[in-house]
């Protein structure tokens, strides 16, 4: 655990482990603790870095905007801070479209990607203003109430009722969010580039995953994904919705570990 004080933030951050470097990007409105499974079981065998992006957990909350340019640039000073070069780069949802722009501005230091619950498509007009009338919401309004609202959707009613230990996790970390950090993200988020055009130019083995359930990022943009990558591995863990490392954390592990050792 620690800050690491860059450029533009303050970055919380978990590093652990030793060997090839992993590093894992939540989406919103999470923190880094969302991969502690998945940091429990690589470090024995790599070095797994986990980062609270801008906004989130421990890390600096900036009001405003911040683009998926911003949070890229972080990750890229935190690995110069940690003297890191090369890594496999994960992400979930809104992670996942960094990982995207961290290797559209910096393929050099990427060996490998996952993608997890995510899609590259431009959002329609609607999905636009949703994100900026969600944001201008939780400035009004604080966390709490969507956070409830979402629940559903981040994990599934039936793992909602069957693990309500992990609900009640899941709630916390996003009613903990600081509103005006999550608001800065989804502003910035709404702005993004459409990165199908990136996707044929990935050169990198890539790991494609998504819950069977999941609503907010459904399989067929998982499969449209796999469909342009080069050199791509889809895979789609049952029972699970948006969050498959948190609610099928054992499924999802033996997936990312197989695949970790076919690219070796």
């Amino acid at each position: 655990m620690g800050i690491a004080n860059l450029k533009g933030a303050a970055i919380g951050y978990d590093d652990s482990g030793k060997g090839k470097t992993i590093v894992l990007v939540h989406g919103h409105p999470f923190n880094r603790s969302m991969w502690s499974a998945q940091s429990k079981l690589l470090k024995a065998t790599y070095r797994v870095v986990t980062p609270d992006l801008r906004g989130y957990g421990e890390s600096t909350i900036t009001t405003g905007k911040v683009k998926l340019e911003d949070h890229a640039t972080d990750i890229r000073d935190l690995l110069d801070h940690l003297g890191v070069d090369r890594i496999i780069l994960g992400g979930l949802s809104m992670g996942g479209q960094i990982v995207m722009e961290f290797y559209r501005q910096f393929p050099e230091r990427i060996d490998a990607l996952i993608l997890a619950d995510t899609f590259a498509q431009l959002d329609t007009p609607q999905g636009r203003e949703s994100r900026i009338k969600t944001a201008d919401r939780l400035i009004r309004e604080g966390m709490n109430d969507y956070a409830a609202e979402v629940l559903p959707k981040m994990i599934t009613p039936v793992n909602i009722k069957s693990q309500p230990g992990l609900a009640a996790e899941v709630l916390k970390m996003m009613q903990n969010t600081a509103p005006e950090g999550a608001a800065a993200s989804l502003r910035g988020r709404a702005e993004r580039r459409d990165y199908v055009p990136f996707l044929p130019e990935i050169t990198v083995p890539t790991l494609i995953v998504v819950g069977r359930e999941d609503e907010f990022t459904p399989v067929s943009d998982a499969e449209f994904m796999r469909g342009l990558i080069p050199n791509s591995k889809l895979e789609v863990i049952e029972g699970a919705g948006h969050m498959p490392n948190m609610e099928r954390e054992s499924e999802f592990n033996v997936v990312l570990m197989h695949w970790l050792t076919s690219i070796k």
